[in-house]
């Protein structure tokens, strides 16, 4: 089947690297307008050359999706290019400034995480609103984790992502009738060049294999398979989705041995 998302305006936040710059393509290869939004402007500038390289349209906007202004902003400059906004996909995000067990972060770290995962997605939704449903619709997407299902570890990190279900729900409840949907994607791990240099820091390839062992595909994901899960759920292929999560795991949340948590989290540790 062939996914069609002509004359549809789609805002990703976070689409300079990794799983937002793989949706950001694959949107404008199925037609899409696509604002690139982050505040990596040399990234967001890469983003946005790919996308041209297919013959799609994509425009770069600075944007700190913690910061009100800054989203307002971006959805003004957004309605006032292309006329109105049909997708939104909440990507910004990540575990920042040493993210940890519990009794080794401070409020600063839970704040700075809570901010970006989740009040960011709290404002860029909000934001939109008004323009779907004046535009008769919409498709949110909001990019959560396995660990908001998972104690696997990242204490402010997967919190947040986990408060992300109440607040799809939330949307998808309220605002089914104006013809917006909201839906969740809950990656594994995504073997970008991030997720590859965390896993060098952690331990190298021993580590890796054994947070391989978890997958019952017995490889990690790749942004492109993110990315065909947020096609589906902004395009008319999901029409009769809502309010939900879909995992792209693969398979990891089927069950977990907890080595990987001895190995990376030192779970062992007693807290003082």
């Amino acid at each position: 089947m062939i996914v069609d998302l002509d004359d549809d305006v789609a805002i990703v936040t976070g689409a300079a690297s990794g799983i937002g710059r793989a949706i950001a393509v694959r949107f404008a290869e199925a037609g899409a307008d696509v604002v690139v939004a982050d505040i990596d402007a040399d990234g967001g500038a890469d983003t946005v050359a790919q996308i041209e390289d297919t013959g799609g349209t994509g425009v770069f906007v600075d944007v700190d999706v913690s910061d009100g202004d800054d989203v307002g902003a971006m959805v003004e400059a957004t309605s006032e290019r292309f006329g109105g906004i049909d997708i939104l996909v909440n990507n910004a995000g990540g575990s920042l400034a040493g993210d940890d067990n519990l009794h080794r972060i401070d409020e600063s770290t839970w704040r700075t995480n809570i901010d970006v995962n989740l009040t960011g997605s709290f404002l860029c939704s909000k934001a939109v609103l008004p323009e779907m449903a004046a535009g008769g619709g919409g498709r949110m997407v909001h990019m959560s984790s396995v660990n908001a299902l998972m104690g696997i570890g990242l204490t402010s990190y997967s919190s947040a992502k986990s408060g992300l279900f109440a607040l799809s729900r939330t949307i998808a409840t309220q605002y089914g009738r104006h013809g917006i949907r909201s839906n969740v994607i809950c990656p594994g791990t995504i073997e970008t060049e991030n997720r590859r240099r965390e896993m060098e820091a952690s331990g190298g390839s021993d580590v890796r294999d054994e947070w391989l062992e978890q997958y019952a595909l017995d490889r990690f994901g790749t942004p492109d398979d993110v990315a065909d899960a947020a096609l589906y759920l902004a395009s008319d292929m999901s029409s009769f989705v809502t309010g939900t999560e879909l995992l792209v795991d693969g398979g990891l949340t089927t069950g977990l041995d907890h080595s990987l948590e001895q190995a990376i989290y030192g779970v062992d540790e007693v807290p003082e």
